[in-house]
């Protein structure tokens, strides 16, 4: 059963201790996390690294989001450093991480911070939320891993943990609202980064979408779906609608020598400012042009197949062809050598494009 408004809930904070207990001993060593016993010896987190890490593992994995945390941060040790790269070099150093207006956004929030703010992030949601890229839950992550604000953090793997501790029968999204409210009652004034990690680490460690392992949860006996015995039943999801499928084509232009022939994709829209091949003009919203007669110019075009790439709120395919050119005439774009086109900044959408068109490289 749902639990009554939240409003009407007395503060009740009894899942902290143990959680935190918990926390203590099973902490994962995250390379953007300062542990529960560096913390108790005074070590504060950087609250670069918690902004850096929280905008990759946006809609993305922790094993995917490592590589590239350690990769930017080694690059970049401080927000200043981003601040001065180029965008380029950004958007190369996030290809293959998805959503790419993340990146633009992570690359205007760093100038922000630096140019506006001094280099110091704001210590407050409030504060945080009106940085470029930063929406509530980035913002209360922030506030809460980086600066003690007892912030409600809420994501995926908390509204799963709350989803079952309350048995909530509102389907997400939906659900929201009211898990964020009772996370709030729920959260601690001391320690609230560790509480908020805790809960994250519960939810993808112990009580996972299938199969919990509830008998080593240190919240079992607060738990109504566990005592109930319906803890796979929750959270409770709304039927999901089928994607629309768009369709359009992707040209592969290759030189002699090897090189292929890229383009700058608009500022504006889908994998907006990132590399990419020469493609019709298919968006969210409709299909573009297919066939050989829709390329960009006249060339021997060969059809080397269809990929397909799912993105959060449509499907896409596209007809991949693939042509030799001299590469002596005006083409608009820049020529990519072989060696220096695995380091472009392609979305994961043109990589298949590519590996249609040369199976042996991609």
């Amino acid at each position: 059963m749902s639990p009554a408004p939240t409003a009407s809930l007395p503060t009740d904070r009894r899942i902290a201790a143990p959680l935190l207990a918990w926390y203590d001993r099973h902490a994962r060593a995250l390379p953007w996390r300062v542990s529960p016993s560096d913390r108790r010896k005074g070590v504060r987190p950087d609250p670069y690294h918690v902004w850096l890490s929280e905008i990759m593992l946006q809609q993305t994995t922790v094993r995917a989001v490592k590589s590239y945390f350690d990769a930017f941060v080694s690059r970049w040790p401080a927000v200043t450093d981003l601040a001065s790269a180029e965008t380029d070099e950004v958007m190369k150093a996030w290809a293959g991480l998805g959503y790419y207006s993340r990146a633009r956004n992570l690359k205007k929030c760093a100038d922000h911070v630096a140019g506006e703010l001094g280099g110091a992030f704001p210590e407050t949601e409030d504060g945080l939320r009106a940085l470029p890229g930063i929406g509530p839950y980035t913002a209360a992550a922030i506030a809460a891993i980086a600066f003690d604000v007892p912030a409600a953090v809420v994501d995926g793997n908390i509204e799963r943990v709350f989803s079952r501790l309350h048995e909530i029968e509102t389907p997400l999204p939906a659900a929201k609202s009211e898990i964020g409210k009772l996370v709030g009652t729920q959260t601690p004034d001391d320690r609230p980064g560790d509480f908020a990690q805790a809960l994250m680490d519960l939810g993808a460690t112990i009580c996972t979408p299938k199969r919990p392992a509830c008998a080593l949860c240190p919240l079992e006996e607060l738990c109504e779906a566990r005592v109930s015995g319906l803890q796979e039943n929750y959270p409770v999801k709304a039927a999901k609608k089928a994607k629309p499928v768009r369709k359009g084509a992707a040209f592969v232009a290759e030189r002699k020598d090897g090189a292929v022939l890229l383009v700058k994709r608009p500022d504006k829209g889908l994998l907006g400012g990132m590399a990419g091949l020469p493609t019709t003009n298919w968006t969210v919203r409709g299909d573009g042009e297919t066939g050989a007669g829709a390329a960009p110019f006249v060339a021997d075009w060969r059809h080397t197949g269809i990929i397909s790439h799912v993105f959060t709120h449509f499907e896409l395919r596209l007809e991949v062809f693939h042509a030799v050119v001299t590469g002596g005439e005006e083409y608009p774009g820049w020529w990519s050598s072989r060696d220096s086109l695995p380091g472009e900044a392609l979305p994961t959408v043109m990589k298949k494009a590519l590996a249609s068109a040369f199976p042996d490289r991609f």
